[in-house]
């Protein structure tokens, strides 16, 4: 009895007992609960494939899925001052810094790149909504900056993908000076004749909404996302009203003229390449639109002899 208690049954158990199974195999969706694999998400561009609900999605994931062939050229982006103002709040903000730069991998909450999508060369600029919320401080400004005269020397279009929470708080008023800066870059590419195309995402709200985001020739949204300045809560405390149905999402800020297309991010690729080849005078992207193959030798010879024989 012994023998088989201790070691028939521990063998047992250990040749079917459940392997362990890493956390980030699975993502849950936060609106319909559905428990989806990674690879499958990743191919699906973080889009629920159960209820189509848009998850975030980093710069870097999104581009990958946006330009062609996923090959992309990063901007480079001036450094600014790390800690201006000395701020301190629970943390130091060197500390928040260096914290968020270890969970996300990236320096900053934008990131700027130059590619082409459907043949189309553009210069292209996201935020990351989880590097400290996409908070607009002045590297974000920076970026903004650089991403348009890097489109102006090019003589390409700028498209921008916006999502953030508002200005950053730990720089304080040099955080909001970059509302007028980044307006002044925008200025810029239409003194130059440059389309500059906006494409809102969940969240866009506060002091990026009132400046660069809503100063598009083109505003395109992802399916119910936030847009405001102020959010939902704060209006409702502040009138003392219910809100409508919807309000400060994408399809009603579409049905009140706020916005110009909501676009599927699957779609949105080809939306932007239609209205770019459109804003910049190009005929139509031809699908499949690809170098014709080598001609080999056999293949150069086998109409001759079919004119030899006809």
């Amino acid at each position: 009895m012994n023998w088989i208690s201790n070691y028939v049954r521990p063998r047992i158990n250990s040749l079917f007992s459940r392997r362990e199974v890493p956390e980030n195999l699975w993502t849950k969706c936060k609106e319909c609960g559905s428990m989806l694999f990674h690879r499958e998400l990743a191919e699906n561009l973080n889009v629920c494939t159960n209820c189509d609900h848009h998850m975030a999605i980093t710069p870097r994931e999104r581009f990958t899925g946006l330009f062609d062939g996923g090959v992309f050229t990063e901007v480079e982006v001036p450094a600014p001052i790390d800690d201006p103002l000395q701020f301190k709040d629970q943390k130091k903000y060197p500390e928040r810094m260096k914290g968020a730069r270890k969970a996300t991998g990236e320096r900053e909450a934008m990131l700027v790149a130059e590619g082409e999508i459907g043949r189309t060369p553009i210069v292209a600029a996201a935020q990351d909504f989880s590097f400290m919320g996409g908070s607009m401080g002045m590297y974000v400004g920076n970026a903004i900056i650089a991403a348009a005269e890097r489109a102006v020397a090019m003589k390409r279009p700028l498209v921008l993908f916006s999502a953030a929470g508002g200005a950053r708080m730990q720089e304080g008023i040099l955080s909001l000076m970059q509302m007028p800066r980044t307006t002044v870059a925008v200025q810029m590419l239409k003194e130059a004749g440059l389309p500059y195309i906006v494409v809102l995402t969940h969240p866009t709200t506060g002091g990026v909404t009132a400046s660069y985001a809503m100063l598009g020739d083109v505003h395109i949204a992802e399916p119910n996302a936030l847009i405001c300045f102020a959010g939902p809560r704060v209006i409702e405390q502040t009138i003392r009203e219910k809100l409508p149905e919807g309000f400060q999402r994408a399809e009603y800020l579409l049905d009140h003229g706020m916005l110009d297309r909501v676009t599927h991010r699957k779609a949105m690729k080809s939306e932007l390449v239609t209205i770019l080849r459109m804003l910049t005078g190009q005929g139509p992207a031809v699908a499949g639109d690809l170098p014709a193959p080598e001609e080999t030798a056999e293949d150069a010879e086998e109409p001759q002899e079919a004119a030899a024989k006809g």
